[in-house]
């Protein structure tokens, strides 16, 4: 199948309303009939301002997260329009991919 993959990054205090803005992708992503996405846990990272974000001890808040996905051409542009709707602002990449399973199930 043809498709992109989505990767979405933020820190893991950023929210959307009262979800965590990860936790909020995942759950529109699925109900937007996604087949599956990735919460990745990150150490450290930095972004555009070129600030070090990353996970302490103590506190998890500027820990850098990512969601990522693999999504039919469809898919994404429903993804996207949701993020426009919302008015949610995030880095992301799209990369055109080939992706499916390797055997039957």
């Amino acid at each position: 199948m043809q498709g992109y993959q989505l990767t979405f990054f933020m820190q893991q205090d950023r929210k959307h309303g009262r979800l965590p803005l990860a936790e909020w992708l995942l759950q529109e992503a699925r109900r937007l009939g996604v087949a599956g996405a990735t919460l990745i846990s990150a150490s450290e990272g930095f972004g555009h301002a070129h600030k070090l974000h990353s996970a302490h001890f103590f506190e998890l808040a500027d820990q850098p997260i990512e969601v990522m996905m693999a999504v039919s051409e469809t898919d994404a542009e429903r993804l996207f329009e949701r993020l426009r709707e919302e008015k949610i602002n995030i880095f992301y990449v799209k990369a055109a991919i080939e992706f499916g399973m390797t055997g039957e199930l």
